[in-house]
């Protein structure tokens, strides 16, 4: 494997692309599209996305898998010397995920700022009442990532919602009865 997160010559731009592809695979299950890799001594120990409404999982967020793929890769729960990489700022539950499994380092593309859990809302990541210094490091492809998840969005919102169609049929009917 090619030298993406060496200590001298970081590339962070070729791990957030991986990020990407993972986020890209989302689509397939019509969760949000946030992919993340860890790298570990240059390999890929992990890699996933979210997978929320394929498994029907509120915590399947991809920074879970990834992070439970790479302490079984490892044999450890610790993954200090590790680099997280995902295409949105981790929330609240990944960011406490991230500091119990102590990654070393998170890089991020796009800002959270209604629930970023590295500065962006509140900052657990860098939080010196709980202990907790992270390096992190975000805007790494910031508009590739946006437009993601701009563009999912957008098809959702363009898509009838669940029981849409028996709302208006049942309005319609109401309507009518009251003339």
């Amino acid at each position: 494997m090619s030298d993406l997160a060496s200590q001298d010559n970081v590339d962070y731009d070729a791990l957030m692309a991986l990020a990407i592809k993972e986020a890209e695979r989302s689509a397939e299950s019509e969760d949000i599209p946030i992919g993340c890799v860890i790298i570990h001594q240059n390999r890929i120990i992990g890699r996933a996305h979210n997978q929320i409404e394929l498994l029907k999982d509120a915590t399947a967020h991809a920074e879970m898998i990834a992070i439970t793929q790479a302490e079984s890769a490892l044999g450890d729960w610790r993954l200090n010397d590790c680099t997280l990489v995902v295409t949105k700022e981790p929330c609240p539950m990944c960011a406490g995920a991230i500091l119990l499994s102590r990654i070393g380092m998170v890089v991020y593309g796009v800002p959270a700022p209604r629930d970023g859990a590295a500065g962006s809302a509140i900052n657990i990541l860098n939080n010196p009442a709980l202990g907790s210094s992270v390096k992190c490091i975000g805007g790494v492809l910031e508009e590739e990532c946006r437009w993601l998840l701009q563009e999912f969005f957008q098809r959702v919102r363009k898509k009838p919602k669940r029981g849409e169609e028996i709302r208006a049929k049942d309005f319609e009917l109401s309507d009518k009865s009251i003339e």
